[in-house]
């Protein structure tokens, strides 16, 4: 995502999943029913309700609380997101959490020029009125998720029209290098010699996401556009970074044709959505399928049993989250999809008892062994999406 955290996504590489775990016990083997049965809204509400006690600076959020060093007065793009997708759960739960100025807030990071292009797009900063910063290609196809979800959920066109402006600029991201696809940010775009630049599954898969969606609502005369572009960016991803061993997707392939190895929950969670999508949109059942293979994957190779409870990763329970919703959204295609889904509930659960702060905040890590970056914005976000999808899957309301 933000160039500025490039480096700390460089760490997550390094202390991710495999660390920690206990000797693999086959995901499916265990019984995965719910150990208990909580309200999911009201736990929710609970974290959003900190999140605006502690880290609310002005009409926006704050980076981290406590606050850290280096810390800027409002939060990158991306912990933003992380609030509007709780708060767009939440809404739809029936709560007043001023869902419209949350998702009006984006605009605050919006910039109609970078690298002299003169294509808007978000920023991965903000002064508090205009973005800054780097503008990456996957950030901007997650808010156009967001916004598309805003207009299902309010009808508001205002939402159509501002995720239309987010289509040419991903256009601009494409070029031929590597047989096509999106790079990472602009910045790599722009200098594709740098030695990080690449074009990853987040930036590729996300886009084709949210162009899916974007189809639903766009003019007559842009779908079929829209949707080659979508279906080209799936295939590039299939041809170059789809893992036939784990059946997930690997990180990137580098400007100089390397593959960037490494494994997220949110990399396999968007193909999975995407493999849903093309597949109700085309009728071709082979993208299901792939959805489905992709799914049990991801099931497999991610979830272990660490500090003795079955779970996903026990670091960035953003990705986790993405993974959830993914599982959420096959549901209706995949009766396996109800185990993938109950591991998490027991493992969210398991968080809220035993990885919480004196304050109420989440670990990062929710089988409660390590604390790790517990104060940051994005990790509090992802609890209010996870318990808040949670709760709509399970047809629960805030009463």
């Amino acid at each position: 995502m933000k160039k500025t955290l490039y480096l700390l996504l460089t760490t997550f590489v390094m202390i991710a999943c495999d660390d920690g775990s206990e000797p693999y016990v086959k995901p499916e083997g265990p019984d995965t029913s719910p150990v208990e049965t909580v309200s999911s809204p009201a736990r929710a509400k609970e974290i959003f309700d900190l999140i605006n006690q502690y880290y609310k600076a002005g009409d926006l959020f704050k980076e981290n609380y406590p606050m850290q060093s280096g810390d800027a007065t409002y939060s990158f793009l991306w912990p933003y997101d992380a609030v509007v997708s709780g708060a767009s759960q939440l809404h739809q739960l029936g709560y007043d959490v001023r869902y419209n100025e949350i998702v009006a807030g984006f605009e605050k990071y919006y910039t109609q020029t970078a690298h002299g292009n003169n294509i808007g797009g978000y920023g991965s900063s903000t002064n508090g009125a205009t973005g800054g910063g780097t503008r990456f290609y996957d950030d901007n196809s997650i808010i156009g998720v967001n916004l598309l979800e805003a207009y299902h959920i309010t009808q508001d066109v205002t939402y159509i029209e501002r995720a239309a402006r987010i289509v040419p600029f991903l256009k601009n991201g494409i070029d031929s290098k590597l047989g096509g696809a999106l790079w990472w940010n602009e910045d790599y775009r722009y200098n594709p010699s740098s030695a990080e630049a690449n074009k990853p599954t987040c930036s590729n898969g996300y886009a084709a996401l949210f162009l899916l969606m974007y189809y639903e609502v766009c003019p007559a005369s842009e779908k079929q556009q829209i949707l080659k572009l979508a279906t080209d960016l799936y295939s590039w991803l299939r041809a170059n970074l789809y893992d036939p061993a784990t059946k997930c997707y690997w990180n990137d392939k580098n400007a100089n044709g390397t593959i960037n190895t490494r494994l997220w929950t949110y990399n396999a969670a968007v193909m999975v959505q995407n493999g849903i999508r093309l597949a109700e949109v085309t009728g071709n059942a082979q993208y299901m399928e792939e959805a489905k293979t992709t799914a049990q994957g991801a099931y497999d190779y991610f979830v272990k049993t660490r500090n003795g409870i079955l779970s996903y990763t026990d670091t960035d329970p953003w990705f986790n989250t993405k993974l959830l919703r993914a599982y959420i959204d096959l549901s209706e295609h995949d009766e396996r999809a109800k185990t993938y889904i109950n591991t998490y509930y027991n493992f969210i659960n398991n968080g809220y008892k035993k990885a919480r702060t004196d304050v109420g905040f989440f670990y990062e890590d929710w089988t409660g062994a390590n604390q790790g970056r517990y104060y940051s914005l994005l990790m509090q976000g992802a609890v209010v999406e996870s318990y808040g999808a949670l709760a709509l899957y399970r047809g629960e309301t805030k009463n």
